[in-house]
């Protein structure tokens, strides 16, 4: 289930707009509007049992099961819902966001680009198409941290984690001799503090803090000034007798407010509610700059995008506040921005729903050049990831999670930040003959994706260098005129330093019998397209074509035994017109060269009904054949 800094400090609750259609849903409804979402999902429930339910009603049992992080009950009610009507961009956006959830990214990438034909201008279908593979780039990039589980977590919420001369303060539900919260049956949070140290593994360190900042009421994540003295919290707005009731006059939701404390003794007191608070709309997560002179936090204000946005005030010398301003898109989505933290560098730290992450909130900062950027895993996970603090000049800090294999709902992991693991390496290109080194090669870098991460052009020694993440997989291509491209691959190193030799061979070398001899020209199943294998070995064509200007090739198309003949010879003579074009954009004139389709003909493996994929692979293939030029053989 969600946890109570979820549901409570939060309010993280979403607000489609769809109008209900039948009065059977009303009392749902009316349980949802209240926060009851437990109740809420057995009402709608009925309605799905009794046949009443339509799009809207599956629609409110996936939100109320998202409010409370049942992913996997919302991902169902979303898809019937989806069933029904997908005219709702905002539905498919919730869909995708609950299958990266539950961990589905192939099918959550489906939909995202459902949703992209929806709402192509929304900002998140514009982050979706700035960078589709973001997930395999958060899986697969550096992980910069480590995580550890403190023992001093509870079975009950502990989440926050600030940092304040030796001691950690954070918000807790493990006091469970009062009185439930009546929303999840789950004990009121409460600020805690423990002594960090020779003792800080021990739970019965974790101690209220004393004074007048908790309450009956829930209190949550807090911040301090500079010299400690003044504490900034969150807390229900409850306290201050400020709250909205229901048109029955009998149940009363507050919202957020923030509060500041003094600290006399070892005791916090003098509580001040801070002159910003709205019952219209929460004010939470506090965070004061490292000078002391901006407070940040998160609200759902009229001035948000949507969701809750990130907000700062100036805090003036003479204890007042300026007008909240807002962040601005750059920071803010239409979703929830929220849990700023200002590192001592001035880095801004936040959680957010509404960048690219990887289901739930993820933890995201803001780089020097404007940027938002996910911190990556392990931080990040597919549940909710909050409250990130760090020291930056220890690498130490904290972050709060409720994935799987902690105590409670939610708990505290200590962070550490990971030196950077980097690789030197140099690449020399050399002529394979006389290992002559070779200068004003075109060396292109690759991952393994075939994303180009460097080209460089090689030296008079014919060296290059990259600097490469330890046990990064890489392949360096060199190209040069009057030579055979070639390519190598390097798997990875922990080494500080390593080398790797890129042999070239004089380009005449692949002119062989009346014929360009080089490595096949491999087609995708069914398709024709020139894929970045073909154009790697086509542009050897190209080369020897450049080399020797008299040379006329004739390329022959061939394709696998699947399909009817007919079928096959018209896809082959598309494969070759595809080869002959890619060759005349490289600057080759369309009278040297031709292609002509053969189908399946001419097999190279006669393999009837027992091909395998690597047999059907070798016969889809180009050949080229010199039909003019034959004295340049060698």
């Amino acid at each position: 289930m969600k946890s109570l800094k979820t549901t409570l400090i939060l309010f993280f609750i979403s607000t489609l707009s769809i109008t209900a259609q039948s009065k059977d849903t009303e009392k749902a409804d009316k349980y949802f509007n209240e926060f009851e979402f437990i109740k809420a999902i057995d009402s709608y429930k009925k309605l799905v049992d009794s046949n009443s339910a339509d799009a809207y009603v599956y629609t409110q049992l996936a939100e109320a099961n998202f409010n409370i992080f049942n992913t996997a009950e919302a991902e169902k009610w979303y898809a019937k819902a989806l069933e029904i009507s997908d005219d709702n961009a905002d539905v498919i956006y919730k869909y995708a966001e609950m299958l990266r959830a539950n961990g589905n990214y192939e099918k959550s990438n489906l939909w995202m680009q459902k949703f992209i034909k929806k709402a192509p201008n929304d900002e998140r279908a514009i982050s979706y198409k700035s960078n589709p593979d973001y997930i395999s780039n958060i899986l697969d990039g550096e992980k910069l941290y480590e995580l550890q589980g403190l023992s001093f977590n509870s079975s009950e919420s502990d989440f926050g984690g600030t940092y304040k001369d030796g001691v950690l303060y954070f918000a807790s539900g493990r006091d469970t001799s009062g009185k439930k919260y009546r929303w999840e049956n789950e004990s009121f949070l409460e600020v805690y503090q423990v002594q960090l140290g020779n003792e800080a593994s021990s739970g019965l360190n974790a101690e209220k803090v004393k004074g007048s900042v908790n309450t009956k009421n829930h209190e949550g994540l807090v911040s301090f000034s500079p010299d400690g003295n003044t504490m900034y919290f969150s807390r229900e707005s409850f306290y201050e007798g400020d709250y909205i009731k229901d048109k029955d006059n009998k149940t009363k939701t507050s919202v957020i407010y923030l509060f500041k404390a003094q600290k006399v003794d070892d005791r916090w007191t003098n509580v001040e509610a801070l002159p910003f608070n709205n019952k219209s709309y929460s004010v939470k997560n506090p965070a004061v700059s490292a000078d002391g002179k901006t407070l940040f936090f998160s609200s759902n204000m009229p001035e948000s995008n949507g969701g809750y946005d990130i907000f700062k005030v100036a805090i003036n010398e003479d204890g007042s506040y300026s007008n909240p301003v807002n962040l601005g898109t750059k920071v803010n989505t239409k979703d929830h921005e929220m849990f700023p933290y200002v590192s001592d560098n001035n880095t801004l730290y936040f959680s957010s729903t509404g960048h690219l992450g990887l289901g739930g909130l993820d933890v995201f900062y803001l780089g020097d050049d404007d940027k938002v950027y996910n911190i990556g895993v392990p931080v990040n996970s597919n549940s909710d990831d909050l409250a990130f603090t760090i020291n930056e000049e220890t690498g130490e800090g904290f972050v709060s999670s409720n994935r799987k294999g902690g105590k409670g709902n939610d708990d505290i992991y200590a962070v550490k930040r990971l030196k950077p693991c980097r690789v030197l390496i140099t690449a020399t290109v050399e002529d394979i003959e006389t290992s002559k080194v070779l200068s004003g090669a075109i060396v292109t870098i690759t991952d393994s994706s075939g994303k180009v991460l460097s080209t460089q052009t090689s030296d008079e020694y014919g060296k290059i260098t990259y600097t490469s993440r330890c046990n990064m997989p890489l392949d360096f291509k060199a190209v040069l005129s009057d030579y055979e491209s070639n390519q190598v691959s390097f798997t990875g190193s922990e080494k500080e330093e390593e080398t790797v030799q890129i042999m070239l061979s004089p380009i005449e070398k692949i002119i062989k019998d009346e014929k360009i001899e080089l490595n096949p020209i491999l087609f995708e199943y069914d398709k024709a397209n020139i894929t970045a294998q073909g154009a790697f070995e086509l542009d050897k064509l190209v080369a020897v074509m450049k080399k020797f200007p008299d040379m006329v090739i004739l390329t022959e198309s061939h394709t696998d035994s699947r399909g009817t003949k007919r079928y096959n010879k018209n896809l082959s003579e598309k494969r070759a017109k595809a080869t002959v074009q890619y060759v005349i954009s490289k600057g080759i004139d369309k009278s040297r060269i031709s292609g002509v389709g053969k189908g399946e003909d001419e097999l190279k493996v006669e393999c009837g009904s027992k091909c395998t994929d690597e047999d059907h692979k070798i016969n889809r293939r180009s050949e080229f054949i010199i039909v003019e030029g034959k004295s340049h053989k060698q």
